[in-house]
């Protein structure tokens, strides 16, 4: 699966890396594409109406690590970095996670422990 955290846009029954822009949608390709502007190497973007888009709406990957609820922040080989949601510090210090900022708690995770893995629309 996939790691999402982001926005993303669906347009044309497409779905897109996205990011919001006032009233408009950035709309996001790695290729070249009709209307697409490129910005940068292997970076190509299409500004809409956000009157336009059929959908859009930010997206995280999340998952239980150990009976407890994480967001998944990104994948390195086998491993997961996660950031404990379950909002109780003596949990997250049971578990051996870094406060990353206060009351924030991430760590890494192996792939192989992490159940339920799922994406999540907010």
């Amino acid at each position: 699966m996939t790691v999402r955290d982001g926005y993303i846009a669906r347009w044309r029954g497409m779905e897109y890396e996205a990011s919001p822009d006032g009233d408009d949608v950035r709309i996001y390709l790695p290729e070249p594409a009709d209307g697409f502007e490129e910005v940068r190497p292997g970076r190509y973007v299409r500004v809409l109406p956000i009157a336009q888009v059929d959908d859009f709406c930010y997206v995280r990957t999340a998952c239980t690590w150990r009976g407890e609820p994480f967001i998944v922040l990104g994948r390195h080989e086998k491993w997961f970095r996660v950031e404990y949601t379950g909002g109780k510090a003596p949990v997250a210090r049971d578990l051996g996670l870094e406060e990353f900022d206060y009351g924030v708690y991430q760590g890494w995770a192996p792939a192989a422990d992490v159940a339920d893995l799922r994406e999540v629309r907010v």
